[in-house]
């Protein structure tokens, strides 16, 4: 046998020596979002301040936009399932449907899904997934439309949504049946894209006295067309979204603080990576009333010469002013 020098062999052992153990990788967390909008990009924020709080701090986050396509939320989830990600989290419906039909082995969290067994994410509301659990953020539909008819002279609500959300076709129906409950004609448009939807409201504006907007997605990412629209007309809209509704000319919006499920969120991917089975864990929802939202913008009521009383005043939590948003 032929010998191997003294000099190599200290040569091997000392480089084994200071090369010690590889260097350990970072846990990896994949947030995949169906658009971007102030209400869904709160959530994503909201979930990694929500796990730093619980002390991951040294998370590697994969964060992916679908842009409205479900061919690019099928792709997200092949890259989070070839990239290993210890937790998929899929923000609103689509992009969770593509996560939990592309991903079996993998824990899957989603988050700002409306309807989670009719989008077919979990068997019900106490039975999550083997590997599958959430939050929903269901709004108050009822109280929403009860709010427009509050406004006074509102017969007629206006409502875009989206044909191919599964949550927004939820909705629609709830905001169907309170309109039939309160009296008021519903009068709705359908759209399949973002880019339909100036045209979709352009073809209700003239028949309503209002328009309601859902936490649709599709319909959300082009609030500014819609807005614009419905301004040009004197049409007041309401809102379920006060995260969106800062930006634009909405005279009210009542909903969810979206960060607020997002961090909330965050809380139970830490659960997850601590070790708990999402299996166990049925749907979650914000149950404090300090959750909800409403925002009144006197810059639109002025514009559209509508006068909120006083109770309606209080009850806001927010309020835009002269162009400033200010915690009421």
């Amino acid at each position: 046998m032929k010998k191997i020098p003294l000099f190599l062999l200290l040569l091997v052992s000392t480089s084994l020596l200071f090369a010690g153990p590889a260097a350990e990788s970072k846990t990896k967390v994949g947030i995949s979002k169906i658009v971007a909008h102030p209400a869904l990009d709160a959530v994503e924020q909201g979930i990694q301040d929500g796990l730093a709080e619980m002390g991951y701090t040294d998370i590697e986050y994969d964060l992916q936009n679908a842009n409205g396509d479900m061919n690019s939320a099928i792709s997200i989830a092949s890259k989070f399932k070839t990239g290993k990600v210890a937790v998929a989290v899929g923000i609103a419906t689509p992009t969770a449907q593509a996560l939990v039909q592309g991903l079996t082995q993998i824990p899957v969290v989603f988050t700002a899904v409306t309807d989670p067994v009719s989008a077919e994410l979990v068997p019900s509301l106490e039975a999550s997934g083997t590997n599958v659990t959430g939050y929903s953020d269901m709004t108050p539909v009822r109280e929403q439309i009860e709010m427009m008819v509050n406004l006074g002279g509102v017969k007629r609500i206006g409502h875009v949504y989206s044909s191919g959300e599964a949550n927004a076709v939820v909705l629609a129906g709830m905001a169907k049946e309170a309109c039939r409950e309160l009296g008021v004609d519903f009068v709705a448009a359908t759209v399949t894209n973002s880019a339909e939807v100036r045209t979709a409201t352009l073809s209700i504006v003239d028949k309503v006295d209002a328009i309601y907007i859902s936490t649709d997605n599709t319909v959300v990412s082009a609030l500014a067309a819609l807005a614009e629209v419905a301004s040009g007309k004197g049409v007041p809209i309401v809102s379920a979204d006060p995260s969106s509704a800062e930006q634009f000319d909405i005279l009210a919006a009542y909903g969810f603080d979206y960060y607020a499920i997002g961090v909330a969120t965050g809380r139970l991917v830490a659960e997850i990576l601590g070790g708990k089975a999402p299996g166990s864990i049925p749907t979650q929802f914000l149950t404090d009333p300090s959750d909800l939202i409403l925002l009144i913008n006197l810059d639109v009521a002025k514009k559209l010469g509508i006068s909120l009383s006083s109770a309606v005043l209080d009850q806001a939590d927010k309020i835009v002013e002269n162009g400033v948003l200010r915690d009421n």
